[in-house]
């Protein structure tokens, strides 16, 4: 197959891969394999008995199979990891990778719509077979569920005001690119603060679109029995969104509220934190700028 040469330059790549404490005949799964990259190294430490899996919905990454008996990609969303492990064969694992949110090629391909730097259609589908896109939530989400996408998902204190000035304009006509939502929205674009708003606002659609969230809760409630005793967890996230559901996850094995305690006071915890959070070094921030905001957490099964 025709690799993407520039498909995506993994981020933290051997600090992830480090906190997988690697077995080399151990099984582990990059949920995200993207333009492999992750993968590649995990395949370097493992043995000749080893396995590797792979997850990536996107046809493009598909594009980037590693030729490789230990290794076997599967072109399904990461929130089915049990499921496909099932079919072949797998219940436990070593070890699960995720490198969360948009890689570069997507961003970089203009049709993708994924970036506010193109006039593209808005799409935004990490998986093209999805009915839901970026259009049809612009052109025909309720007024008040627009705003609370957009607030929920974007973090903007007038969402409400942008979704309403969004519903008004598309009586007239409908939005089918960026930049007409950007011609849109032109009043909420103070220049100083142009690219941050419109990247809150394409998050927003974007996280909608490929219920981004949601998929991170249902792999994350997964890990816990799939992981071997003392297997680890490696996941690197790119908003506070989506850290904080790794982070809570990891500290109480809830999404919210707190663990119930036993009669004793104890609570069992399924995962248990390993060292600090991590992030990129200012080396990695100026090689890839997309390392920015990227933040490493690492677990253990207890």
């Amino acid at each position: 197959m025709t690799m993407l040469m520039e498909y995506h330059n993994a981020v933290l790549l051997s600090e992830s891969v480090d906190g997988l404490s690697i077995q080399p005949n151990g099984i582990y799964v990059d949920v995200t394999f993207g333009g492999g990259g992750h993968s590649k190294e995990i395949l370097k430490q493992l043995g000749s008995e080893g396995k590797l899996f792979a997850f990536d919905q996107d046809p493009d990454a598909q594009r980037n199979e590693i030729d490789d008996d230990r290794f076997v990609l599967i072109p399904e969303n990461f929130r089915y990891i049990k499921r496909f492990l099932r079919f072949y064969g797998v219940k436990k694992v070593d070890g699960v990778l995720a490198d969360l949110g948009v890689s570069s090629h997507q961003f970089d391909e203009a049709e993708r719509g994924f970036s506010t730097r193109f006039d593209a259609k808005l799409d935004m589908r990490m998986n093209q077979k999805d009915g839901l896109s970026g259009y049809k939530i612009v052109n025909f989400y309720e007024e008040e569920k627009l705003g609370n996408v957009l607030f929920n998902y974007g973090e903007l204190r007038n969402a409400k005001a942008i979704a309403s000035k969004i519903v008004l304009a598309r009586e007239d006509d409908k939005i089918t690119t960026s930049f007409q939502l950007k011609e849109v929205l032109k009043q909420f674009l103070p220049q100083a603060k142009e690219h941050k708003i419109l990247a809150q606002i394409f998050q927003a659609i974007r996280i909608e679109v490929n219920q981004e969230l949601e998929v991170l809760k249902e792999f994350l409630l997964q890990i816990p029995e799939l992981l071997t005793d003392e297997g680890r967890l490696s996941v690197i996230s790119y908003h506070s969104l989506e850290d904080r559901l790794v982070k809570r996850f990891i500290q109480n094995g809830l999404f919210e509220g707190e663990p119930e305690k036993d009669f004793y006071g104890n609570v069992e915890l399924p995962l248990k934190k390993v060292g600090k959070l991590i992030i990129p070094d200012s080396v990695e921030i100026k090689r890839n700028n997309r390392a920015r905001s990227a933040k490493l957490r690492i677990a253990t099964k207890r």
